[in-house]
């Protein structure tokens, strides 16, 4: 028998564009398990599908565009409270662009 979770992953991806966001200003902050906000960017002129992610109020990076469709259209339709995303990686080492990754879960559904 399978336990159930309140939560089931969906989604694990590096942030996209850190290199071009405020994410430096913060790295020392970016912790495993922290959490982060998805805000969706409908009128974002490169990419129709833009969420965001924010640590606080720093606009760290993107959800990569060939796997923010999905989320897009969640949050769109209102059901961002669906979601619950922490800081799942951090490496000070690697490519700017593979520094900081994050998952992104479903939250269940409550009563």
């Amino acid at each position: 028998m399978r336990i159930k979770s309140d939560k089931e992953h969906f989604l694990s991806c590096n942030v996209a564009a850190f290199t071009y966001n405020e994410g430096c200003e913060v790295f020392d902050k970016l912790k495993v398990g922290k959490e982060v906000q998805l805000v969706r960017e409908d009128e974002n002129p490169h990419d129709h599908n833009a969420v965001a992610i924010f640590f606080g109020k720093t606009h760290i990076g993107y959800i990569p565009r060939r796997e923010n469709d999905a989320i897009a259209k969640f949050l769109d339709l209102g059901y961002g409270d669906i979601f619950e995303a922490r800081i799942q990686s951090v490496d000070p080492t690697a490519h700017p662009e593979e520094q900081v990754s994050i998952v992104i879960y479903l939250k269940r559904k409550v009563g």
